[in-house]
């Protein structure tokens, strides 16, 4: 686990200042502190920050080279089958140097070429350097767990593992008003945009190739719908719970200590109790952290944890972060992820990474649960209105959806816990398409004259067209389900900015997460079981829970107040510490000659506002990332301490 970053100048005699990669790579020392490396030829420039978790010794440092130095790598993440790979390889002939899955990726490009990147179960952004044949390689991950960010004009490819790397290098930070106007919207960006103009991000599940001064960009994995009618759930249930196992089995490979995150919530209960079987001995057992806010059961999930804790025999550490805590390390956090973040969830998360980061190297996550398996109630409502109208407009499958409805009538009660969205969902265009109620059920963007000047909005609103760029997405599934289609978006939207979070949090202090719930075989049984199955009883996660019932605690299973991480954002604006600093921020100097906000309506929002919502941590978390990356001119010579 590690940091990348490089150049490559298209021109060939415009060689690489070693100088200008060891600024690069200062900036994000913090993904790396163990060592650094470098390699130049000409024109490109590979450079690496080392995470020591897998083969600590001097013969996997980075960059690296296969065995006549025509192929060089600069790597970030791990490649959990590659003990498997490498075996493998050694067999056709292959001489290792190293134990590292790094030297495995090297030689699969030899074997392979492009289509190394099937074979790999992990999370990984990388960039090979093919010297014979003059050729950048590089690729992310199928689901996004690591980052991959990069510039490209006509003199040149610059990339890295953060942003504020490559601005390091002299590319000047310049705010794009599309990717603020889907944030605002959304907390999150559409598609490849950052929120500077000219920096692009490698999609999930895709990789690029810059040959004779072109740059092209191919998709090589995405999800496929094929509903499996042929088996049964027990088939799926046994398939389900064999593969979570191997996965995290797979994820305990370290030359390091590892242990997990706890919430208390089925997600990370399932990969703590797994866990638990492959870490904990007569001497040694798993650690894991929780945290926690003291103000009642909504924000305090300890209870659910410590029993979690003592079924799995772990050792349980927690911390429960202060709301000066929020004003000192929310600038940090900002300037650690880039651009604003994707929900309050980062405050908290930071300070549980930093507990884990005092105790073990690695930590297993329990993100991907809720957009794989349906954990959302969201979800649970559009599955419901489908079989519906299967009923009326579908009638030679009838009978199956009514059948579902008879059980939903029956399970009434669980639907009655999220009236609050199914009266918003349900309040008008019942029967307009699905794109364009989901696009206003999860969409901000109807409030923004109250806190925007009507010049900033036309600007951002000129760009490109939000609901347009929004159904490409939505309506790129091969599925005619209506949760198919949610999760879907989810799974190519919303889970990688949380996984943005995951990996930033984490990275900040220098720990590496790991997320078994995403193995991409997991993710592709989910897309072959049927809503039908997933939501049987319209019980959400329903399969995931079965496939773990002799696994996890009772009270676990049986739990029905679904909490997640929740931040008390409304207890936190009762502070004055706190209220001073929104004051500050969002009513101050910087953020009034700016000329892009309805001051007037911003103060009566905080006025009147009784509780701090996810509208004023949107304006705080935007106009943090405009005093910090804008104002501040970042060059990569100074950092939020």
């Amino acid at each position: 686990m590690c940091g990348i970053c490089g150049i490559y100048n298209f021109n060939s005699k415009e060689k690489i200042k070693e100088s200008d990669l060891r600024k690069m790579a200062k900036v994000i020392k913090h993904r790396g502190p163990d060592d650094e490396g470098f390699y130049t030829h000409k024109n490109i420039g590979l450079a690496h920050r080392r995470l020591s978790v897998i083969d600590l010794s001097q013969f996997a440092r980075q960059p690296m080279t296969n065995e006549d130095n025509t192929i060089w790598i600069t790597y970030n993440g791990e490649i959990y089958n590659y003990l498997e790979l490498r075996e493998k390889l050694i067999r056709k002939g292959h001489k290792m140097k190293s134990e590292s899955d790094t030297e495995v990726i090297l030689h699969l490009y030899e074997e392979f070429g492009e289509n190394l990147l099937e074979k790999l179960n992990g999370m990984f952004a990388f960039v090979l350097w093919d010297k014979n044949k003059n050729r950048i390689f590089a690729a992310r991950d199928r689901l996004g767990v690591k980052p991959f960010y990069y510039f490209c004009d006509k003199e040149k490819f610059i990339f890295s593992s953060e942003i504020k790397a490559i601005l390091s290098y002299g590319i000047k930070a310049e705010p794009n008003f599309v990717a603020i106007n889907d944030y605002l919207a959304f907390q999150f960006c559409l598609d490849e945009k950052t929120f500077f103009k000219g920096i692009n991000k490698l999609q999930p599940g895709h990789y690029l190739v810059i040959e004779n001064s072109q740059l092209r960009i191919k998709k090589y994995w995405d999800i496929d719908y094929i509903i499996d009618n042929e088996h049964s759930e027990n088939y799926f249930t046994e398939k389900l719970t064999n593969l979570i196992e191997n996965s995290v089995k797979l994820r305990t490979r370290s030359d390091v200590p590892i242990g997990a995150y706890l919430s208390g919530g089925i997600d990370t209960t399932i990969v703590t109790c797994f866990a638990s079987k492959f870490i904990n001995s007569k001497h040694n057992s798993i650690k894991t952290f929780t945290g926690f806010f003291p103000f009642g059961k909504r924000y305090d999930e300890t209870r659910y944890a410590k029993i979690v804790s003592d079924f799995a025999n772990t050792q349980y550490f927690q911390v429960s972060p202060t709301a000066e805590d929020f004003v000192t390390i929310l600038p940090k956090l900002i300037y650690l992820m880039d651009e604003p973040a994707a929900g309050p969830g980062i405050f908290p998360q930071y300070f549980v990474s930093k507990l884990s980061s005092e105790n073990v190297k690695v930590v297993l996550g329990g993100q991907g649960g809720d957009e794989i398996w349906g954990g959302y109630a969201r979800y649970l409502i559009a599955y419901t209105e489908h079989c519906f109208k299967k009923v009326l407009f579908n009638s030679r499958e009838e009978d199956k959806y009514l059948r579902i409805l008879k059980s939903a009538i029956s399970h009434a009660e669980i639907l009655r816990e999220y009236a609050p969205t199914l009266k918003y969902f349900y309040a008008k265009d019942v029967f307009s398409p699905m794109d364009y109620r989901y696009f206003k059920l999860i969409s901000r963007i109807s409030n923004l004259e109250k806190v925007f000047n009507k010049d900033f909005i036309q600007e951002i609103n000129k760009k490109s067209s939000i609901i347009k760029r929004f159904r490409n997405i939505f309506n790129n599934s091969n599925s005619t389900s209506y949760f198919n289609r949610m999760s879907y978006f989810d799974i190519k939207t919303v889970l990688p900015a949380l996984l943005q979070v995951e990996d930033r949090t984490s990275m900040a202090v220098s720990l590496e997460s790991r997320v078994p719930l995403l193995d991409h075989r997991i993710v592709e049984l989910s897309s072959r079981v049927s809503p039908a199955i997933k939501y049987k009883g319209l019980e959400s996660k329903y399969l995931l829970k079965k496939a773990t019932t002799n696994i996890i605690p009772k009270e676990i299973l049986d739990r029905k107040d679904k909490i997640g991480f929740a931040v008390p954002l409304d207890k936190l604006y009762k502070n004055k510490v706190v209220k001073n600093f929104l004051r500050e921020i969002l009513l101050g100097k910087k953020a009034k000659e700016r000329a892009i906000y309805n001051i007037a309506g911003i103060e009566k929002l905080l006025e009147s506002e009784k509780e701090f919502g996810r509208q004023i941590w949107g304006l705080l978390c935007l106009e943090l990332w405009f005093q910090i990356f804008i104002d501040y001119n970042y060059d990569g010579e100074r950092s939020l301490s």
